[in-house]
């Protein structure tokens, strides 16, 4: 592994992604759930895409229409912002706390990371880093390592905020925050369908 590549995949893709939507959702994440579930959660989503990106380059996403993925990346935020919101008057039992402290907050940070950063800029510049240097084993661990970082300290910052902020406050922002991505990602998502020609989005095989 080349230190040299290592450290300029990480510097860029830090740089990239410190302030971004992904270190929100991760603040607002371990406000409410057990930081170190969302951080396995989050990382696990990273990996898997920083994975995609480093193997098979840029030609991952010539075979997804961009549409969809900002389609589906929406109508998750949305879903999950909606549920968080409800949540608040909610009564929820001991059992129902149990279970979700140990299945929801991996699955709905996995999937919420995994959808909201497919074909993001990140993934992008790890695929184009790894084809400049062909040194996939430098790059993925650069990038993840940056990407991880970037989280931990949205999931510190979240985790503290939980001990000073009452947790249906911290939910209903959280909702909120979630709804505002996901109406984002849903405009995005239709007007790539309705404005851009099949052939501009990237040569979709879903046109």
């Amino acid at each position: 592994m080349s230190l040299s590549v290592f450290l300029a995949a990480f510097g860029l893709i830090f740089a990239a992604e410190m302030g971004d939507k992904t270190q929100l959702v991760a603040f607002t994440l371990a406000a409410r759930f057990n930081p170190k579930v969302v951080f396995l959660g989050i990382a696990s989503a990273f990996a898997v895409l920083n994975l995609l990106a480093v193997t098979v380059g840029q030609a991952l996403t010539s075979r997804l229409d961009p549409s969809w993925v900002h389609l589906a990346a929406g109508a998750l935020f949305i879903f999950f912002g909606v549920n968080s919101i409800r949540s608040c008057s909610e009564k929820e039992d001991s059992d129902g706390d149990e279970k979700l402290s140990k299945r929801g907050p991996f699955a709905t940070s996995f999937l919420m990371i995994f959808f909201a950063e497919m074909g993001d800029k990140t993934q992008l510049m790890t695929a184009a880093l790894a084809a400049r240097h062909r040194d996939f084993v430098s790059v993925f661990a650069g990038s993840t390592a940056a990407l991880c970082l970037v989280s931990l300290l949205g999931i510190v910052l979240g985790a503290l905020a939980a001990k000073k902020i009452p947790l249906p406050l911290i939910k209903t922002a959280a909702g909120g925050l979630f709804i505002v991505f996901g109406a984002v990602s849903l405009v995005q998502g239709a007007v790539l369908r309705h404005w851009l020609p099949c052939p501009q989005r990237l040569g979709s095989v879903l046109c």
